[in-house]
């Protein structure tokens, strides 16, 4: 088992949910948890408590201030260890789910800032009005949110180098990875597992080329076991 990997457990099915759980925990360090699975256990009226429980809440909560502490205090029974915010919500907002997650003590959450969606081109951020590059604004962002009490920021693997070297030891997950050969899906930036920690992340979140997977269980093995081996 590798406990950087984190495998995105992206399905609106809670049935197969819980039987990838059981086909890869052997092999990662936890599970991600999204707004797909997520929705489909209120839709089915089942207790997310399992799947998100020590993994990564990956809602993405991005809101007034208020609204942000008050769905943070909500999920804290769920005990996620990481739960994300969109860094452009503002310091603020990120500062009301910090306080909310302060509640938890030493059980608390920790929080990590979305800064630009790897889904996202440079042609994309222009369009909707930015001014400079992918890097500049998910640096700008990243030390915001730092300085507003977040503990760590996802970003993509084309920035979490400098991100590593700017920002110091704070927590970098990076989505987006892909086993040579995958398809990128709708990831504007990839990197295989081992480049990904190479380069800096903390934590790498894997989806489709594991839960896609003919065998999932071997899907993750491999990788966890690249991963093992390049760090030793």
């Amino acid at each position: 088992m590798n406990d950087r990997l984190l495998v995105a457990l992206d399905t609106p099915d809670v049935a197969h949910a819980y039987q990838l759980m059981a086909q890869v925990a052997p092999h990662c360090g936890g599970f991600k948890v999204g707004k797909t699975l997520f929705y489909a256990c209120a839709a089915a009226g089942s207790s997310p408590l399992e799947l998100v429980r020590g993994g990564f809440l990956d809602l993405k909560l991005h809101d007034i201030p208020q609204q942000v502490h008050g769905a943070v205090l909500a999920l804290l029974p769920l005990a996620p260890r990481w739960l994300s915010v969109h860094a452009t919500g503002g310091p603020a907002m990120i500062r009301a789910a910090r306080e909310a997650a302060d509640t938890a003590g030493e059980a608390r959450p920790l929080i990590l800032a979305i800064t630009i969606l790897t889904s996202l081109t440079p042609g994309d951020i222009r369009r909707m009005g930015f001014q400079g590059g992918l890097a500049f604004h998910t640096l700008r962002l990243a030390k915001s949110a730092l300085a507003a009490g977040a503990d760590g920021v996802v970003c993509s693997v084309a920035h979490v180098a400098e991100l590593r070297r700017k920002l110091g030891d704070a927590v970098l997950l990076t989505p987006g990875i892909r086993p040579p050969g995958a398809p990128d899906d709708d990831h504007a930036f990839t990197a295989a597992p081992r480049e990904a920690v190479a380069l800096g992340a903390d934590l790498i979140v894997v989806g489709r080329p594991i839960t896609g997977a003919e065998d999932p269980g071997e899907a993750a093995k491999m990788i966890s076991e690249d991963l093992t081996r390049k760090e030793g």
